[in-house]
């Protein structure tokens, strides 16, 4: 009987394990429909404090802790630069912090002191009108992992399959929505002064690097921004470099052609066989013009003999 009791015990607490993994997966939207758009993005215009990191995407809770515990009221952002799945974990960049105004919203000069004091900078993002948007639900602690483990790879896959230049992931922590977007324009004031600090002493390095050793080994930027810029750069130059295709002239030009080209032939197998050298050419020079001051020499001498010869005649 005691046997059967635990047995039963052991039963109800499995089942009630199951019955709450699977009640947690559906509340934390694990399992809901991820839908991918392209159109107007959550946000306007924002002033962000932030704070710029590289390494791995998962160590970025840390950064959302440190954010929210300064004024935990206000939404979360996160910026990525580059795709996880092509660059080094400890190569991937970006920024986390909270969005201190948006839209005409005058920031709160205290709470932005207040950020300040910690660490952190301020920027501000300019409005979009286009972008490449998604949500995810925001009910737990643990949404924003089963959200970017959702939500980034559509996004990623929509991007590819359209031949979008959408660039950087946003990620922002609003009420009980986590809104993702990725901007279709003005990309480039997305970037944080970190970033290119990091990119233009990243480029100095691998210079160097190549001079010194003819290779680079290291943190390359190979996915998300760069990718998306080298890209375009290649596409320019393929069509820089593509070689040119001459159109075959007519018969009659043909026919002329190949003329001149034997008459050409003929010429410089003559000249190949008249010198081979520098010394040689000189040597033929020097020679015409000493041939020339002879027939000079010569002339003059007729000349005056013809002259001698009428003064004897008059004579």
């Amino acid at each position: 009987m005691s046997d059967f009791v635990i047995l039963s015990l052991i039963l109800f607490l499995v089942v009630c394990l199951i019955l709450t993994v699977t009640a947690f997966v559906f509340y934390s939207g694990l399992l809901s429909e991820i839908s991918v758009r392209t159109g107007s993005p959550p946000v306007k215009k924002i002033t962000i404090a932030y704070k710029f990191k590289k390494g791995s995407y998962r160590d970025r809770g840390s950064a959302f802790t440190e954010s929210c515990s300064i004024a935990p009221k206000l939404c979360s952002i996160g910026v990525y630069y580059d795709n996880p799945s092509e660059a080094e974990d400890e190569c991937c960049r970006y920024v986390v912090g909270s969005i201190l105004s948006q839209d005409e919203e005058k920031t709160d000069e205290e709470l932005q002191r207040l950020y300040e004091k910690f660490g952190y900078r301020v920027i501000s993002f300019p409005e979009i009108t286009c972008a490449v948007t998604s949500s995810f639900p925001n009910r737990c602690m643990l949404s924003p992992i089963c959200g970017a483990y959702r939500v980034f790879p559509e996004l990623h896959s929509y991007i590819t399959e359209r031949g979008l230049s959408a660039y950087p992931f946003i990620e922002i922590c609003k009420g009980e929505l986590i809104h993702y977007m990725c901007p279709l324009e003005n990309q480039d004031s997305f970037f944080v002064p970190e970033l290119l600090e990091k990119q233009t002493e990243s480029v100095e390095e691998t210079e160097t690097d190549k001079d010194a050793d003819g290779a680079h080994a290291g943190c390359t930027s190979e996915s998300g921004v760069a990718v998306m810029e080298e890209d375009a750069e290649s596409s320019e130059m393929s069509e820089r470099t593509l070689p040119v295709v001459q159109q075959s002239p007519p018969l009659d030009e043909r026919d002329s052609q190949t003329e001149e080209g034997d008459q050409g032939a003929k010429g410089s197998s003559e000249s190949v066989g008249s010198g081979s050298s520098f010394e040689e050419l000189d040597m033929d020079i020097d020679e015409e013009k000493e041939r020339e001051d002879v027939e000079e020499d010569h002339v003059e001498d007729n000349d005056k003999r013809g002259i001698i010869e009428g003064e004897l005649n008059e004579g």
